[in-house]
């Protein structure tokens, strides 16, 4: 699967247009570092962030803090109500690879509507 970076979030790492490539390995642990795609319930759009802090409970099982690289806070703002973290349930996909701006068509269209008027 692969997905475009639609803000700046993740600058500069990743920038706006992107096109990310995602792997679906469930079965592997998500460490600290790694970027995921994640989806919050209620919300249309996948999240791609950075897992900067791993959470492992006594029974085992593990959640993890997500944060933009250009963003001054974590995402406990963006998860749904009184969640303050995600689960491997929520992820999506794994950033393994990208083409710079390659989205950035797609991105204007959407932007200015009025361009796809005029092509």
């Amino acid at each position: 699967p692969f997905l475009f970076v639609c803000s700046g979030s993740m600058e500069p790492a990743f920038h706006r247009g992107d096109l990310l490539f995602l792997t679906n390995f469930h079965d592997d642990p998500i460490r600290a570092g790694e970027i995921v795609v994640f989806k919050v319930e209620g919300r249309d759009i996948p999240i791609v962030h950075r897992v900067i802090k791993i959470h492992e409970k006594e029974n085992g099982d593990i959640k993890f803090l997500t944060k933009g690289d250009n963003n001054e806070v974590d995402d406990r703002g963006l998860y749904k109500e009184g969640q303050n973290w995600l689960e491997k349930k929520d992820v999506v996909g794994r950033a393994r690879g990208f083409l710079p701006y390659v989205g950035m068509v797609t991105i204007i269209m959407n932007d200015y509507p009025k361009f796809k008027v005029c092509i």
